[in-house]
């Protein structure tokens, strides 16, 4: 018997974007800093964001534990919008203060086309990481909105880069 093959119609989503995230523990309190964000991320993925469509959880590895979250949004503009809002905005602000004995990164992947990523504190590479030349996330690197080029005017950031490292 021949194999059922299907595809999928995207046509009504041309601006399609789908971000890949994760976590890595580092060190024991990293353990419970990355189990403490499962149930905020579950209740902020049932609270509907405006744009999201889609999310997916997933481990990469148990040892050293390693998980990760597929998502898919309507636009970079939903996205965007929930990224730099509440709840997220105060993890952000948090984690780049502290990391909590985690690394975080994550790759973002444009329908219309382009390609961004960042790792933060990611202790060995992935992604990639292991191919690709890696770059401090500074100046014209240091927003998604900047290293992806998508252009017009950003909402505030949660953190600047300034705050992050003085200046």
């Amino acid at each position: 018997m021949a194999v059922e093959r299907r595809t999928v119609d995207l046509s009504g989503y041309p601006d399609l974007v789908v971000i890949y995230l994760g976590m890595r523990v580092k060190t024991w309190s990293g353990l419970m800093t990355a189990i403490g964000f499962g149930p905020k991320i579950q209740a902020s993925v049932g609270a509907a964001p405006d744009g999201l469509l889609l999310h997916e959880t997933f481990v990469l590895s148990l040892l050293p534990l390693h998980t990760g979250m597929r998502q898919y949004w309507r636009d970079w503009d939903a996205l965007e919008r929930w990224a730099r809002s509440e709840p997220h905005r105060v993890w952000w602000q948090t984690f780049l203060k502290d990391s909590g004995g985690t690394g975080f990164w994550h790759e973002t992947y444009f329908m219309r086309g382009g390609i961004e990523a960042i790792y933060d504190d990611v202790p060995s590479p992935i992604g990639m990481m292991k191919f690709a030349p890696l770059k401090p996330a500074r100046g014209p690197m240091f927003s998604a909105r900047s290293r992806a080029a998508r252009g017009g005017e950003a909402p505030e950031a949660a953190v600047t880069e300034k705050e992050l490292y003085g200046g």
